[in-house]
């Protein structure tokens, strides 16, 4: 019965539809069975089913379950019989299989035509895609390439620009002339040229272009240009310099002429070459080798302009001055109290007018060639002195360092380039000295004062070879003024006395009035006059020395006099003068200790007993008690009353006396008042202690008091 519900499904559920499956080629027919539309639902049908009769089969064999090999082989039996109607079944289905197969197919056919064209179309895409691809790429190349195209136009017209040659800029550097009208056009070319050529160099240059064929042709063009140019330029210069020195050389109103002095004005001559000052900026930019020449055809020009310049306003200043020889040596020469010393300061103001002018000429000269001639050192600050004759400031080209480099070798060879427009200078300064120290020693005084103050003043680098003339000079007129005071200290030394003459020696007063002089001179620093005093005051005192050796019994005499004449003739100048104020103390020590050696050498004269006694008494003290001293012999009380008697009797005669032996000697009077009451002031000193001495020896004596001997003393 399975079986037949089976066969009753499979009828029931295989009805053939045909359907249309439109394609692009047209409509296409295909059968498809009602069976397989309704597949899903017919299978849970059928399951159920058969759980249904398997159900019951199973409850109508449960009671024969326990045989089991019976129930196995009638389950076989059954299974066989299943199988036999199922294949009965599908043998009856089989124009439905057929139906069913033959729509598969034509299934699979439309399945394999629509590959066939999907395949087609997946030609045609990739190749469609290849030429857009191939069109995308084509597109953004030729995109590239135009790009490409535009930066180069634009990289060439750059490099046309710095390989182009300006026929104006042509013109000037190749043939034109450097008048001043013109020297606007040759300042802009050279800016070209320098600017092209710095271009066109490898460190500024794209390392692509540096090989090239047109750069390297351009390059070697730039630097031909560059050598004609510099080459003229050049040769104008060095031309131009000369002839406008010329120009001033051949005119005589630039120079001091008889009864007119002329100051040196060299305002105009700058003026002229400040024209050409960035030339030579862009000279020494384009070829630094140049500038060598025209240094020095600068030098060689203007030193025989200041040297000329030089001579004739020293040679004017040396006509034009009244100055009258002074008088002889101070030192030399018999002694005459009336002898003045005849000294003018014409000497001094004439080598002051030759510093004033020429001095601050030559550094701005020095500074305006430093700065003019490009070197890289730092300008000179302007001069008070020169005012409007300064060089004025250059502005740089372009390329050039605006910072000044101080570097030894750069400052080396400027100072040589000034020593060759400097030298000779000197000799002009020289003969102003040489003559002012002939004239008169003493303004070698003022003359190096003056050169201090100038040498003091000089501190910029520019400068080097005015500082080397003003130390020369100096040490120039250090060496007159030496040797003035070493010749005047021989003159004291070889001083012939006569020893019989007792009074003071004629060169103190002498040197009071050459100090008085010395001290007018002063300008500026003085250590030129200290150092002379200290030689000239050292030899006088050792000098002084020796004349008073020659007469023992006139040294102090002889010491005495002459220093107190030497405090008597330097009192002023002492009080203002540190250095004659040391020797004013020395010497007033010295006239001191002269004074005490012949009042004591006086005293002793007159009162010799008196002391001798008063020294013996002394000296036994040191060996016995001062009672004992009158048992001693010659010591009794009777000994001292005889040397007490003819000490003291008639002491008025002892005391005129010994006036008398001050006064005997002294040639300068007015030092016997002060002289005599020293005299008196040591005689009551050592009368007051002889007097403490015998009142320990001989208490019961009586002997004049110090008051009754002051007494005396006041009445005489």
């Amino acid at each position: 019965c399975v079986n037949h519900q089976l066969s009753i499904i499979l009828q029931d559920n295989t009805t053939v539809k045909v359907t249309q499956v439109s394609t692009k080629d047209g409509p296409i027919e295909s059968l498809v069975g009602e069976a397989d539309s309704q597949v899903a639902i017919q299978k849970d049908l059928v399951l159920q089913t058969e759980d249904e009769d398997t159900e019951a089969l199973l409850d109508t064999y449960i009671m024969a379950i326990g045989e089991a090999e019976a129930f196995s082989e009638r389950m076989k039996r059954e299974l066989v019989a299943l199988e036999s109607a199922n294949v009965y079944a599908l043998m009856e289905t089989e124009t439905v299989i057929e139906e069913v197969l033959e729509g598969l197919e034509i299934a699979s056919i439309c399945v394999e035509d629509f590959d066939e064209w999907l395949g087609i179309f997946n030609v045609k895409l990739r190749h469609m895609r290849e030429d857009i691809q191939s069109i995308e790429w084509r597109n953004n190349k030729l995109e590239l390439q135009s790009d490409s195209n535009v930066a180069l136009i634009d990289e060439l017209d750059k490099m046309l620009v710095l390989l182009h040659i300006p026929p104006e800029y042509e013109a000037s550097l190749t043939g034109g002339s450097f008048d001043e009208g013109n020297m606007v056009k040759n300042i802009e070319a050279c800016e070209w040229l320098t600017s092209a050529i710095k271009n066109l160099e490898a460190s500024n240059l794209d390392p692509i272009y540096v090989k090239l064929r047109a750069v390297r042709e351009k390059r070697a063009e730039f630097v031909l240009l560059k050598c004609t140019f510099v080459r003229r330029a050049s040769e104008f210069l060095r031309n131009y310099f000369p002839s406008l020195i010329d120009f001033m050389l051949n005119d005589k109103g630039n120079f001091s002429q008889r009864g007119q002095l002329q100051r040196p004005d060299h305002a105009d001559m700058r003026y002229k070459c400040r024209t050409y000052a960035r030339l030579l900026q862009f000279i020494k930019n384009l070829d630094k080798s140049c500038l060598m020449p025209l240094r020095k055809s600068y030098c060689h020009s203007l030193n025989l302009l200041i040297r000329r310049e030089a001579r004739e306003f020293s040679s004017e200043l040396r006509a034009g001055s009244k100055a009258s020889k002074s008088s002889t040596p101070l030192f030399e020469g018999p002694a005459n109290a009336n002898q003045s010393i005849s000294i003018t300061d014409t000497t001094a103001d004439a080598y002051c007018k030759m510093i004033t002018v020429f001095i601050p000429l030559l550094v701005d000269e020095s500074s305006f060639f430093a700065h003019f001639m490009c070197f890289d050192v730092a300008a000179l600050a302007p001069s008070d002195e020169s005012d409007n004759n300064n060089p004025v400031a250059v502005s740089e080209p372009p390329g050039s360092s605006a910072k000044p480099i101080n570097s030894s070798a750069e400052l080396g060879v400027l100072n040589q380039f000034l020593q060759e427009l400097l030298d000779g200078i000197q000799e002009d300064f020289y003969a102003i000295v040489d003559w002012a120290f002939k004239l008169d020693p003493l303004s070698c005084i003022s003359m190096h004062g003056i050169t201090d103050r100038y040498l003091s003043g000089q501190k910029a680098e520019v400068a080097g070879y005015v500082h080397v003339l003003l130390d020369d000079l100096e040490t120039r007129i250090s060496i007159l003024f030496s040797r003035f005071v070493d010749d005047a200290c021989y003159q004291i030394e070889k001083y012939e006395r006569n020893v019989r003459q007792i009074g003071v020696v004629p060169y103190i007063p002498r040197f009071s009035q050459l100090a008085a002089h010395m001290e007018q001179y002063i300008n500026g620093s003085r250590d030129l006059v200290d150092q002379a005093y200290t030689k000239i005051v050292t030899i006088m005192f050792v000098t002084l020395e020796k004349i008073a050796q020659v007469e023992p019994k006139y040294v102090d005499i002889v010491l005495l006099e002459n220093y107190a004449a030497f405090q008597h003739s330097l009192y002023d100048l002492a009080n203002v003068v540190p250095t004659l104020a040391k020797y004013y103390h020395q010497a007033s020590e010295a006239y001191e200790q002269a004074c005490s050696r012949h009042i004591n050498l006086v005293i002793y004269i007159h009162f010799e007993k008196l002391f001798q006694f008063a020294r013996k008494i002394e000296e036994l003290m040191y060996n016995m008690s001062p009672e004992e001293i009158p048992f001693q012999v010659g010591m009794s009380k009777v000994d001292f009353r005889k040397m007490l008697k003819s000490s003291l009797s008639g002491l008025d005669k002892t005391i005129n006396a010994m006036y008398r032996k001050l006064q005997k000697n002294i040639t300068a009077e007015e030092l016997l008042p002060s002289l005599w009451d020293k005299c008196k002031k040591e005689f009551l000193d050592k009368y007051a202690t002889f007097l403490k001495l015998i009142s320990k020896i001989y208490p019961s004596e009586t002997v004049i008091s110090v008051n009754e001997m002051k007494d005396t003393l006041a009445s005489l």
